[in-house]
């Protein structure tokens, strides 16, 4: 991929993983990302499980293409280490907790001040203003808060949280929009900007459907497994083995279906002509389709449903993913050569610019393993730099 922004560098004092995933994209698409860790164990997420040789996968995952250096920003050498950064860097981001930034010295104003051109950016859980603006926050917690647990599972299941980290890397997708577009002002205006965004934001706008539905028709949505509130049929079915997902979303892929299980009658039928009426009768359609998809495994149907131009496939598990031809064909999963995790491989960007993707040309790094030079392209002499390791300053 074109290094559309190299040239920049991040200072990152992020962590765990909504803000990692905005720099690493950043880091992806050419710019150099600085990751500022604390010495004593560095990111959280490096421990989060699980474990494969020393390193956590969590980690692995978020970092690539970054430097990382250990400061301690809780000593005053150390936040005027940052500052001096800051004031050569081209964008500014942290997740600290709330007032953290100015108890630090590390806030807008001040790096602003000392960088006109740098762009600022903050995420926190609840937001930058509001009565709980100063509550840390996670991604279940913004889940739970926004009312996407209340439709997510079976129903009679208690609330359960999507197993994807959804809330966290849409924030940090949501974080790099913001900075492009502050590079973009800053091109014209010459002045950089400051960027917020939370976890609570992101869970909102990731349920302006459910929000929208319930402002049209004031009922609260329900648990509905894997159907969706506004098709069907448009979910899993049992197949002889296990089980197959099949999307026809609209009338005209509805009759197909029909016509594929030889139902031709049930398009006929009032209760299921319309999107609606199936809607409305989603249960006893499934039942009805169940009945029909059972007959035969799952290989059978996924072959029909292709053949017949139908929207579905398998529910694969994610080992067969890692197999999967298309997702190769993609070249969506990129071996990590050499690297200190055997096996490993880089989950790539579902992004091609020019017909290629993300370049890889960093593999995660230890903690602090770039200490030294870091300190160098800031200024500071290799006496400085002892001095500041013997006071445990950096690591």
């Amino acid at each position: 991929m074109p290094r559309t922004l190299e040239g920049l560098t991040v200072i990152d004092l992020t962590q765990n993983i909504a803000g990692p995933y905005c720099t690493e994209l950043m880091g992806d698409f050419g710019a150099t990302v600085i990751k500022v860790e604390r010495p004593d164990g560095g990111d959280d997420v490096r421990r989060y499980a699980p474990i494969a040789h020393g390193e956590s996968a969590s980690f692995l995952a978020f970092n690539r293409n970054k430097r990382s250096i250990c400061v301690d920003v809780r000593q005053p050498a150390g936040q005027e280490i940052v500052r001096r950064f800051a004031s050569h860097a081209d964008v500014f981001a942290h997740s600290l907790k709330p007032g953290g930034a100015e108890s630090f010295g590390l806030d807008y104003e001040r790096l602003s001040a000392a960088n006109p051109r740098l762009i600022y950016c903050s995420l926190t859980g609840f937001g930058a203003k509001g009565p709980l603006r100063d509550l840390p926050g996670y991604d279940a917690v913004a889940q739970a808060y926004s009312g996407a647990m209340t439709s997510t599972g079976h129903a009679g299941d208690p609330p359960a949280r999507i197993a994807v980290p959804l809330v966290d890397m849409g924030t940090g997708m949501w974080l790099f929009i913001g900075v492009l577009a502050a590079l973009i002002e800053r091109s014209q205006s010459g002045r950089g900007g400051k960027v917020d965004t939370s976890l609570l934001e992101v869970a909102v706008t990731w349920n302006t459907l459910q929000l929208a539905n319930f402002m049209a028709n004031g009922r609260l949505p329900e648990k509905s497994g894997s159907a969706s509130p506004v098709l069907a049929p448009y979910q899993a079915f049992k197949s002889a083995d296990g089980n197959v997902f099949i999307a026809a979303g609209n009338d005209r892929l509805f009759v197909k279906l029909c016509a594929m299980l030889g139902r031709e009658d049930l398009p006929e039928n009032p209760r299921y002509a319309t999107n609606a009426a199936r809607v409305t009768n989603r249960e006893e359609l499934r039942e009805i389709l169940d009945g029909e998809t059972i007959t035969q495994p799952s290989a059978y149907w996924i072959g029909k449903i292709r053949e017949f131009g139908i929207p579905g496939g398998p529910i694969n598990s994610v080992d067969r993913l890692l197999d999967d031809e298309q997702v190769a064909a993609l070249g969506m999963l990129k071996p990590a050569k050499d690297f200190r995790v055997p096996g490993f491989r880089m989950i790539d960007i579902p992004l091609n610019l020019n017909d290629a993707k993300a370049d890889l040309r960093e593999m995660p790094p230890r903690l602090g393993e770039h200490t030294d030079d870091v300190m160098r392209w800031a200024g500071y002499s290799g006496d400085e730099i002892a001095q500041l390791r013997s006071t445990r300053i950096i690591a």
